[in-house]
């Protein structure tokens, strides 16, 4: 999957890809920290619909950058690769599902309707694969407890088990631990990324 020797020079190709890849991870975990943000400082919104307006806005963003990195992200078992697109594709059904439940506003039914955040899990799933992937290839620790952690985050929220504290609490770790990583990945030597194509299948 990720391999620290240089085997063999990079392509164009190969870097342009590794640079979308990353910069998947770099979005992803900026908007996931600007929803924590806007939750956190909800009081601040003139309205209710203008929060949701922004929530809505930057949700959408996360599934494209999400979906970056999906799709540019290295592995040497191509089996795992057409998986994790079709994770992906379910993630982006689900998002559909949201706006058609939500009648246009997504946000409605992930912060009034108890079943809302399960719509999340398969972009959550998508999201832990990546940050799961470079725990095992890196040694980021951070990434497996993301991988725990973000299901875990929805279905207690689904649950209405959460209190307000719990919740801001929540997507706060998770924006945490998510920029963490970034810091920790972004920075490696782009061939990393790449390891041995002979590799690949």
């Amino acid at each position: 999957m990720g391999e620290e020797t240089f085997f063999q020079p990079l392509t164009k190709e190969d870097k342009i890809s590794v640079v979308l890849y990353r910069t998947g991870i770099v979005l992803s975990s900026l908007l996931i920290a600007a929803i924590a943000f806007m939750l956190y400082n909800a009081e601040t919104y003139r309205t209710l619909g203008d929060l949701s307006l922004r929530v809505n806005v930057v949700l959408v963003a996360v599934y494209i950058s999400v979906g970056m990195s999906v799709f540019f992200i290295h592995l040497y078992v191509s089996k795992f690769h057409r998986a994790l697109k079709q994770l992906y594709y379910v993630a982006v059904a689900a998002l559909v599902s949201l706006f058609v439940l939500g009648k246009g506003d997504p946000s409605a039914v992930l912060l009034h309707g108890s079943f809302g955040p399960l719509l999340l899990l398969p972009l959550s799933g998508c999201l832990g694969f990546v940050t799961a992937k470079e725990a095992f290839c890196f040694r980021l620790a951070e990434g497996y407890l993301l991988t725990l952690i973000m299901p875990a985050y929805l279905v207690l929220l689904s649950a209405g088990v959460m209190t307000l504290r719990g919740i801001l609490c929540g997507i706060a770790l998770i924006a945490a631990l998510l920029v963490f990583f970034t810091v920790r990945k972004v920075f490696m030597p782009l061939h990393y990324d790449i390891g041995d194509k002979s590799a690949y299948s």
